[in-house]
This record gives C-alpha cells, structure tokens and sequence, in this order.
C-alpha cells in the first residue's frame, strides 16, 4: 500500500478503491492537469478512478486511460457555468454517485467557491479540495486556495495533500499510429525542406484571440524570410477566423481548420518546426510534444497559464493594468492585444526557427 492510500484509508477506514476527480473544463485544462492525473495514480495504483469532465472529455479519458479509468460527463449544477442547469437531470445523477460508493472525491475545478458543493454531494467518504473563505464541513484534505501559482503546480497541490509524490511536473501527450497517419494524409506533400510553421488564430474566448491580419502578417514575413510552410490549424467553430488569416496572407497557407481530431492535430503540431498562436489549449499540445512555440498572451494570467520552460516555449505580451482579467469579450479596447505589433512575434519567431529548425529537419533526414 502507497503512503497516500494508507494516509486516506486512515481516515476512512478501508482501503482507496474508488476514486473520482471532478474538473469539468476545456482541452487546456484538463492537459494541464495531466501532471497530477499521472501523481495520483501512481499514489493510488489499484483503485478505479473516474473522471467528471464536459462531454468532449470521453476522447481524452480514452487517450489518458493509463491515469483514467472511467468518464462521466457533467450533469450540470448550481452556480457552475460550464452546463446549464436541468434539476432532474442533476439530481438523478447525483444519486446514482451516492449510491455507487466513492471512498475518494477530489475537486479539481478551480477555487471551490461553486464547485465544492458539487463535490461534497458526490457522497463520497473523503474529499480533497481547495477552499476561499470558510472550509466547508467535510472537506478532510483540504487548503486555501494557492491563487499565485502554476495551473499545473496548483493541481499537483491537490495530489500532496493527500500524499502523492508530486515531483514530475512534466506534460504530455501520447500520440497513436492513427494520429500520426491522420497528419501524413493532411499535411500530404509538403515539403519538409522548408520549415514548417503553424498558426492557431482561434481561441474559446475573443478577448484571447490576436487580431487575424497581424497572424497573416506574420505569417507571410516568415514565408519571406525563411521560405516557411504555413499551415493554419483550428477547431469546427474557429474556421471563420482561420478564413480570415488565410484570406489575408500573400502567401498561400494549408488550412486545416476543422479537419482535425484531437489526436490528428496533435501529430500535425509535432511535424512544425515553430507553432504560433493565442493562449489556448493547443498551446499546451506543443509544450507537452516539446515544438518550440509563441503562445500571444491577452487578457489571461501568465503567472497561471504560460509554459514554466521559457526557451523553447516562449510568449509575447503587452503588459497593461488591466490584465489579467476575466472578460470574454472585452468591454473596452482591447489593449492587451492590439498593442502587440508582428515584429515583436517576428523578433520571437526568428530566433526560434535560427535555433531549431536546421536541426530538425536534419533528424527528418537521417530518421528515413
């Protein structure tokens, strides 16, 4: 038995068979808990844990299935934005939890301000959480929430709290064989002599999303100057915004929005030698694959959501008092991000691409 299974069986009694973690977030979110996905399954090696996501999450618990055992998609619930509210259909769910019998409960969905009760009506034996204010009755691992840290420091907190060794702070992403094919038929004959450049123009929020001509003009500058390959990447829903950086370009880029699995643009962001986009989930895919990238920072926190590896994962910012701030539209001027001209991405980029790129393709070459 783990220390962290003999802490927790301590205080209920019997052993940590069955346990749930509650973080019902976005791709970036749930890669940023990876780290602490990874600690707690190594410090709880024989329970079955369970995964309460946003329903796109069952296609990263199948990938993640060496940390995750089981999925359920959130029902929704009182002051937790993420899903509408449908009482029977919460109630129902939180019953058939109750009644299924978790000795562990952990809350990974932020500070814990809405999203504690939740977890406590999970009916699980234990719960581990952060708290603001006043500590629930019932959260027995607990601590004030850390506001001034890594998102990914943050959830390793969680996995210490109930005894996890939380030294390997590292992200990743397994790629398939599936994945891997997905990028060759998309990305087809492109030559892999020139650098190969992606843009990621989209993000869940507008406030995020850098102005569509400046990633053209960037864009092009690197075709310019390095003979690049652009290839520009996005989900269903960014396509309009990915047709304007397109529509803007000299050059003509490979667009690929929307003809991506998870796993496929993954394999298509580990071809690139530079990936450049707004703070988005994407993003992380590149640091956890390890492709050098530019991660253009708006109103988000950097403290919380920028790579810690600062030379081969880099970001461009323009400091204003208003940032970091919660708004997904901006009710002002978006100063944030028109104040980020291309030349300051440029700077970034060429420095990048002179540092990697010669030596990528050489590995290319001599791995055929």
């Amino acid at each position: 038995m783990t220390d962290a299974e003999k802490q927790v069986s301590r205080l209920i009694g019997e052993p940590v068979e069955r346990i749930v973690i509650v973080r019902a977030l976005y791709l970036g979110d749930l890669l940023l808990a990876v780290p602490a996905f990874r600690a707690i399954r190594s410090g709880f090696p024989s329970a079955e844990i369970t995964l309460i996501g946003l329903s796109w999450a069952a296609v990263f618990v199948e990938r993640f299935s060496a940390y995750i055992d089981r999925f359920l998609p959130f029902p929704g619930y009182p002051g937790i934005a993420e899903v509408a509210v449908d009482p029977a259909r919460t109630e129902t769910f939180l019953h058939e939890q109750r009644d299924y019998g978790y000795d562990l409960v952990i809350q990974m969905h932020g500070s814990g301000v809405t999203s504690n009760p939740f977890a406590l009506d999970l009916g699980g034996r234990t719960t581990a959480a952060y708290f603001v204010g006043d500590r629930l009755s019932g959260l027995t691992h607990a601590a004030p929430y850390p506001d001034d840290q890594s998102e990914v420091k943050r959830n390793l907190g969680l996995a210490r709290l109930l005894g996890c060794d939380t030294r390997d702070d590292r992200l990743e992403f397994p790629l398939r064989a599936a994945d891997h094919a997905e990028a060759r038929l998309l990305l087809g004959s492109v030559d892999r002599e020139r650098p190969l450049v992606g843009l990621h123009p989209g993000a869940k929020f507008l406030s995020r999303r850098w102005m569509p001509e400046r990633f053209a003009a960037v864009a092009d500058a690197l075709a310019d100057r390095f003979g690049a390959r652009i290839v520009i990447t996005g989900g269903p829903d960014e396509v309009d915004v990915v047709e304007r950086v397109a529509g803007s370009m000299r050059h003509e880029p490979l667009v690929l929005a929307g003809r991506t699995s998870i796993g496929g643009l993954a394999a298509v962001i580990a071809e690139f030698d530079l990936f450049i986009s707004n703070d988005t989930g994407p993003s992380h895919i590149a640091t956890a694959l390890d492709v050098p990238s530019i991660a253009i920072f708006g109103p988000a926190d950097v403290r919380r959501w920028a790579s810690p590896d600062t030379t081969n994962h880099r970001i461009v910012r323009n400091p204003v008092p208003c940032s970091p701030c919660g708004y997904e539209i901006c009710p002002i001027d978006h100063r944030c991000l028109t104040g980020i001209e291309p030349e300051q991405v440029l700077h970034v980029a060429e420095e990048l691409l002179v540092r990697h790129a010669p030596n990528k393709r050489h590995r290319k070459a001599v791995a055929c």
